[in-house]
């Protein structure tokens, strides 16, 4: 696995990392916590500076651990954005819950996100985060949608349930307050050597990011139970100096979700071929020749031998 190196220059955090020219080297892993829907995968974008993490109004749509790195002369931050917390209901829930906990293990400091709307009720989660020996941040994301004193409320509300040692209100869609978010991790963070090489974006290969944004746009352009009963595996991927060449299989759990998948004369799967491409553009940085092929793999969100095949692991 060949690690996918940054395309493009960070803007968030420039005007900080030239303050750090004579500090000591600080690395550390930083977990992204908290309820599908408020707003984990935007926040990493933004903190990272690339689309790594779907984004949709859709919930439960990231279904693995993705980290993103973040990298400075004197710093490295290695971001974990986890699926959503949820009551797991099928195999693949479990697998991703797994993939939550895992985040937790080699923390150095949690940023538990939450919103205007959120409230209170998985105790479990709320007992784990009080009995860590780590940082944990309140994320208060959204802020810019409050009205009057609600999220100043909000952080009262949630102050009484959890000792946060740090509360920082953000607003990850509109990148309002990125930059304090990023003060006080730096802050947090042990001295460390760097993780990763410093030109690393993602621990993911390239795949994984065809993958997801193949993904992303059947959530775009599915209703209901269709989007959550797809998965994407990329099974060609041939790069030369002018195009990359790929081939894609969408897998769904019944033949009458390929006929809607497909669409009338193949117009639904053309548009989300046609978006998909022209996004793999922008981050590749290159032609992109996308090829779909739509394929019926019955009940494979519950069966765990299928998630293993598709590179879930519980």
């Amino acid at each position: 696995m060949r690690f996918l190196q940054k395309i493009q220059s960070i803007e968030v955090p420039l005007q900080l990392i030239e303050k750090m020219s004579d500090t000591p080297h600080k690395a550390g892993y930083v977990s992204i916590i908290g309820k599908p829907n408020v707003g984990k995968s935007t926040l990493m974008n933004a903190m990272v500076g690339e689309r790594l993490s779907i984004i949709t109004s859709k919930a439960q749509t990231t279904r693995h651990r993705i980290m993103g790195i973040l990298s400075g002369d004197d710093f490295q931050i290695v971001y974990s954005d986890t699926p959503g917390i949820i009551k797991p209901e099928y195999e693949l829930h479990k697998s991703m819950m797994s993939f939550v906990s895992s985040s937790f293990e080699d923390a150095d400091v949690i940023l538990f996100v939450t919103d205007l709307y959120e409230k209170y009720d998985n105790e479990k989660q709320i007992d784990f985060l009080k009995s860590i020996d780590v940082p944990v941040l309140l994320v208060m994301n959204k802020v810019d949608l409050a009205k009057g004193s609600q999220a100043e409320d909000k952080v009262a509300y949630w102050k009484e349930i959890i000792d946060f040692d740090e509360v920082v209100m953000v607003s990850a869609l509109e990148s309002l307050n990125i930059d304090g978010l990023f003060e006080k991790i730096i802050k947090l963070l042990p001295e460390h050597h760097a993780y990763f090489p410093k030109d690393t974006l993602t621990d993911k290969p390239e795949r994984f990011f065809v993958d997801e944004c193949v993904r992303e746009k059947i959530f775009l352009n599915y209703k209901k139970e269709v989007p959550y009963s797809c998965e994407v595996v990329t099974t060609s991927f041939k790069e030369d100096e002018k195009i990359i060449r790929i081939s894609t299989d969408i897998y769904v759990e019944r033949k009458s979700q390929k006929g809607i998948i497909i669409g009338h004369k193949g117009e639904a799967i053309k548009k989300v071929g046609i978006a998909a491409r022209m996004d793999l553009e922008k981050f590749f940085g290159k032609q992109v020749f996308l090829e779909t092929m739509v394929k019926v793999e019955e009940d494979w969100r519950k069966k765990s031998d299928k998630l293993k095949r598709f590179g879930y692991n519980n």
